[in-house]
């Protein structure tokens, strides 16, 4: 299934610090068209040859990896690492700030076995770039988050490859993702947008909605008391007499509207 990456390629980096690293970044390049490739200076002829068919696309740096990573976080929100990963986890850790705002990282090894996000891998897209490389490259996404792992659904997640929007605090996303992952009762409520959201989701979904959504077609059909978590897909305002009821365990998605609806 094709992987639906929030940012371009263009704001792809691809990091390698080894020999045979950099020939492996040269193919993940190739399958990220307009991603760049960042290696030491001393392996320049090395990172030009691994991305020959795309000149231009590899800058060499002097110095240590460690001095480059305030810059690549600045102008880029996807990050590849082919570099392990103890090592990029002390490279990156002090330049951390939030998930609203950190790049997506992934790591690969050199062997390109498996595609591991470590950063970010919801609202960074890592998880969705991990399942590009491992399509691309033949590796094995490990992929940690409870609700990928679970193949359940990620309310920061949804709708997102559909254009859709969401509103809530970040408090709000937190008790919903967890009354999700815990099984806790969950009303989804879809009032628009494409009702084809659930094979799509995050990196694809084969099976059915998980027992603990209950789906509905209009917020006011929702016995309230009986979720712990409501979802709500709507174009319409909230109304003002169920704001009180549904405090802090609300998240509300805007679908595009289309044009003459």
């Amino acid at each position: 299934m094709t992987q639906h990456l929030p940012f371009p390629n263009e704001r792809i980096a691809v990091v390698s610090i080894t020999r045979h690293g950099i020939a492996l970044a040269g193919k993940v390049v190739a399958a990220l068209p307009g991603a760049r490739l960042f290696a030491p200076e001393k392996f320049r002829a090395e990172a030009e040859a691994a991305v020959a068919n795309t000149p231009g696309a590899a800058t060499t740096y002097s110095g240590k990896t460690g001095d480059q990573i305030p810059a690549l976080f600045a102008n880029f929100d996807g990050i590849v690492a082919i570099v392990s990963l103890g090592a990029l986890v002390r490279l990156i850790a002090p330049h951390l700030k939030d998930k609203e705002q950190d790049p997506g990282v992934v790591v690969i090894d050199e062997a390109g076995r498996f595609a591991i996000p470590m950063l970010s891998g919801h609202l960074g897209g890592a998880n969705a770039l991990a399942g590009t490389l491992a399509a691309s490259l033949g590796a094995t996404p490990v992929l940690t988050t409870a609700s990928d792992s679970r193949q359940t659904l990620g309310v920061d997640l949804l709708g997102r490859e559909l254009g859709w929007t969401f509103e809530a605090t970040h408090d709000e996303v937190v008790k919903a993702s967890a009354a999700v992952v815990n099984d806790e009762p969950v009303a989804l409520v879809q009032e628009a947008g494409s009702p084809d959201w659930w094979p799509r989701h995050a990196n694809g979904r084969s099976g059915p909605v998980p027992a603990n959504i209950k789906q509905f077609s209009r917020l006011e059909d929702v016995d309230l008391q009986a979720f712990a978590a409501v979802l709500w897909i709507s174009h319409r305002p909230l109304p003002p007499e169920l704001a009180p009821r549904l405090a802090g365990r609300l998240v509300t998605y805007r679908p595009p509207v289309e044009l003459g609806a």
